[in-house]
């Protein structure tokens, strides 16, 4: 396809990691009050602190002044049911997909794991949509779907070296998770503001322009 998304694995990764260090605090403390929040509401809050994470990285990219402090969490609150109604359908459709996969022998837990890992990377860009653009939950995977789709095995690797840098901290607990889970926000939103960074990207000049 001519409208072929190139990947710049080494760079994104390299700009995430440098936007990690250069914001260590603030980016900590907000992973802190995501992760306390949606704990103690049982999740609730997950969907909404979640945009506003996202926005957080945005912002410091975008070397907004002030800087923008951990509290920029809660103005995810502005797209909370596009962001609630986004992670509980996809989350269905991940649970179910990998339960009926898992059920095959042999290669189920394999298919499983690819099929979670797949989808994860189609929707890498949906959230980021909903939250810096507000659009809507089908509007914003359906676009992120398409311009992975033009590259998809290069964004598949970017989105599980991103996914497994921000969950590694998982295996010390909360404090584990606090410390890395900003790492692969910051990777991914480093990739969605090159790739989709602007109301009218080129990108989607392609798309809508692809027979």
């Amino acid at each position: 396809m001519d409208n072929h998304v190139e990947v710049h694995f080494g760079q994104w990764i390299d700009e995430g990691f440098k936007i990690y260090k250069a914001n260590f605090a603030t980016l900590v403390l907000a992973a802190l009050i995501l992760v306390a929040l949606s704990s103690v509401t049982m999740m609730i809050l997950l969907p909404p602190l979640t945009a506003g994470f996202i926005l957080l990285t945005l912002r410091i990219i975008d070397g907004e002044s002030p800087p923008p402090g951990p509290g920029t969490v809660f103005s995810g609150f502005s797209v909370f049911i596009n962001a609630l109604v986004f992670m509980l359908i996809w989350f269905v459709v991940m649970s179910l997909g990998s339960m009926l996969l898992g059920w095959f022998p042999i290669i189920g837990p394999v298919a499983s794991l690819f099929f979670c890992y797949a989808l994860e990377t189609l929707l890498v860009f949906a959230l980021f949509l909903i939250a810096d653009r507000q659009m809507g939950f089908w509007e914003a995977s359906t676009l992120s779907m398409d311009v992975v789709k033009t590259n998809f095995w290069s964004f598949f690797g970017l989105t599980v070296v991103a996914s497994v840098i921000g969950g590694i901290g998982s295996l010390a607990f909360v404090i584990g998770v606090v410390l890395t889970l900003p790492i692969g926000f910051c990777i991914i939103a480093v990739a969605y503001r090159a790739v989709l960074g602007t109301e009218t990207s080129v990108v989607e000049d392609q798309l809508n322009t692809t027979p």
